[in-house]
């Protein structure tokens, strides 16, 4: 299986060789901003899995305090990735081009987000992240 994600302006691309996994939907006020959205949508991908095919010249990193990041496109602003350490973790799925074979599969952080925003009814959402909202989690 070949994914296939380019940025809005096209001037970057990339390819991941594998299945997306873990995707989700983050509405903390963080992913809101670096999103420019009501919430994120993002999935996973497998180490050795992803590859820049073209435009990494092209890319800006932010990297927080706490060793995540995210790169985007110096020409358009696109978000397309996140990373752990400086390696891609994952891609934004508004950056994916077709059907990636995924949809969300939870709602983390609902308890920040947006006061603007509607939840639908019958989705997986936690107040926090996942494990947060398990009894005996710190």
């Amino acid at each position: 299986m070949q994914i296939r994600g380019s940025c809005f302006c096209g001037a970057i691309a990339y390819v991941v060789r594998g299945a997306l996994h873990n995707p989700r939907s983050c509405h903390c006020s963080m992913c809101r901003k670096a999103f420019s959205a009501q919430a994120s949508a993002y999935a996973e991908v497998e180490p050795g899995t992803f590859e820049w095919v073209c435009g990494e010249e092209k890319l800006t990193s932010y990297e927080g305090g706490n060793g995540g990041g995210l790169k985007f496109c110096s020409i358009c602003g696109s978000t397309l990735c996140g990373t752990v350490e400086g390696r891609v973790h994952g891609v934004t799925l508004g950056c994916v081009e077709g059907d990636p074979g995924i949809s969300i599969g939870m709602h983390i952080y609902v308890g920040s987000k947006a006061p603007w925003e509607i939840l639908p009814e019958g989705i997986v959402a936690y107040e926090e992240g996942p494990l947060a909202d398990e009894p005996g989690t710190p």
